[in-house]
């Protein structure tokens, strides 16, 4: 089969596309024939040899997300989920790759309705945006405030907020992706982009900080008593990092989600139910082929993106 290989950490050229053997599925486990491969900001770090919560060791096939159909069942798993559209995580790498075995535990059934592409670019950011809301949880008329709005992350909060009757402030950089947060929903947007962006905004009750640095810490500066902030990224290289002290003296709670793994995985089922009732749309801003990995990852790095980047491995 094909599959994209990180041999050495570096920029995106270490990505290189290559054979690979064939994976077998072993007890409880499924083969999976991948269609499309989810990309995430986290995998560009990894693959750049910055800390990330993935550390395989070399050479290895990156890629923890796939989606595709299931084309044989390892032992131990239902004879049942052959032929089924399927998506799943890979526990941190194997899934830049035409076929890929999966533990079949963790598999999410595609609802009827919904395209694998858009079940796949739900599988990670979906998760996210749903947990980060329940954490929060904005009420009719709270002014909420999501940065890197027009991100795979992002665009899925605007959408969720605004459903749950919250007022949406968009931050973003640049036009372009000020124009996607407000056709999704958002009631006003600003771009973090300029110097003194946060002057433009009123206070807010609830910071979704998706980018940390100096605009995860301006957005804390405009949240009030009994504000919420939940961080979940670091796009800017870096945590927001706003001391606990602090938060209290304010009177603004951090908001840390529950990790547990059950509640976890309902939050992707969940995320999946809400996309194939089409009451949340997952946007997929770029397409690459397995061949062109390395462009996929450079196009994120250059913030050259908006919603989610998936590659496309096979049909």
């Amino acid at each position: 089969m094909r599959a994209v290989w990180l041999r050495e950490f570096g920029g995106p050229e270490v990505l290189v596309a290559g054979d690979a053997p064939d994976p077998v599925p072993g007890p409880g486990q499924v083969l999976v024939d991948v269609a499309y491969a989810n990309i995430t900001f986290v995998e560009t770090q990894f693959r750049s040899g910055a800390p990330s919560p993935f550390k395989p060791d070399l050479p290895v096939i990156p890629g923890n997300g796939v989606g595709g159909v299931v084309a044989a069942v390892g032992e131990g798993a239902d004879p049942e989920l052959a032929g089924k559209r399927i998506v799943s995580g890979m526990g941190g790498s194997g899934g830049y790759a035409e076929r890929a075995d999966v533990d079949a535990a963790g598999l999410f059934a595609v609802p009827d309705g919904l395209e694998l592409d858009a079940a796949v670019a739900l599988l990670a950011d979906g998760r996210t945006a749903t947990m980060m809301l329940r954490a929060a949880a904005p009420g009719p008329g709270e002014r909420v405030l999501v940065e890197a709005a027009a991100g795979g992350v992002g665009t899925l909060l605007v959408q969720l907020a605004k459903a749950a009757g919250a007022t949406v402030v968009a931050a973003a950089g640049g036009e372009r992706k000020l124009a996607l947060a407000r056709e999704l929903g958002a009631d006003e947007a600003v771009d973090y982009g300029r110097p003194g962006w946060a002057e433009a905004v009123r206070g807010v009750d609830v910071v979704f900080d998706g980018v940390g640095g100096d605009i995860g810490r301006a957005a804390f500066g405009l949240l009030g008593k009994g504000g919420r902030m939940v961080s979940y990224g670091l796009s800017s290289g870096e945590w927001a990092g706003v001391p606990e002290e602090r938060a209290a003296e304010r009177g603004v709670v951090l908001v840390k989600p529950d990790p547990d793994p059950a509640l976890r995985r309902s939050y992707t089922e969940s995320a999946l139910r809400e996309a194939a009732a089409g009451r949340l749309r997952p946007v997929i801003g770029q397409r690459f082929p397995l061949e062109r990995a390395a462009d996929a990852h450079r196009a994120i790095e250059t913030r050259a993106t908006v919603g989610k980047t998936l590659l496309e491995v096979g049909r």
